[in-house]
């Protein structure tokens, strides 16, 4: 009972919800045939007829334009047609994570290596990583040593990533963001 009710409104329908024949409220309607092509401004009425002959449904495409716009399609075939649309939509879409690694100002040679590998590994891979740099005690006193450090990793990485952050001290944190180029 709901249902019927919220389609006497005169209030367009939402995204997922569309208007079919006699739910079509509005007295006129631009109406567009199987085909693609304009059958013109009618009475909703006729617009019904005229999907009976074609053997089709009258569905209301664009309820917000003035007179509102009426397709003659199979509505079953549509709605198919719209979930396929929607569910390759976000088979394509790519998740783009953030990996974080975790620096020392005093990091021996191998552990940054290390270190370097994996940021690359994941910058190829599309995701973004975001480095902190992390000063303990008497550390705070030797920032420029983290500076140089993320300047290091800047550097090498500028051939496939650019800064989307730059290094900013947050506390006893030194953070930068990194992107794909």
């Amino acid at each position: 009972m709901t249902i019927i009710k919220q389609f006497e409104s005169n209030e367009p329908p939402t995204r997922d919800e569309l208007r079919v024949n006699g739910q079509i409220r509005s007295h006129s309607i631009r109406v567009v045939g199987p085909e693609g092509q304009m059958m013109g401004v009618m009475s909703a009425r006729d617009g019904q007829r005229a999907a009976e002959e074609a053997g089709l449904d009258l569905v209301e495409i664009s309820p917000q334009s003035d007179p509102p716009v009426c397709k003659i399609i199979d509505y079953g075939k549509y709605k198919y047609e719209q979930q396929k649309r929607r569910n390759e939509a976000r088979r394509n879409q790519k998740v783009i994570d953030i990996k974080e690694l975790k620096f020392r100002p005093n990091i021996d040679e191998n552990d940054y290596m290390v270190k370097m590998r994996n940021a690359r590994r994941f910058i190829e891979e599309g995701d973004k990583v975001k480095v902190s740099l992390r000063f303990r005690g008497r550390e705070m006193m030797h920032q420029d040593i983290g500076i140089k450090l993320i300047a290091r990793l800047q550097q090498e990485l500028e051939d496939i990533a650019k800064v989307e952050q730059a290094p900013k001290l947050e506390g006893q944190m030194m953070i930068m963001v990194l992107t794909a180029k």
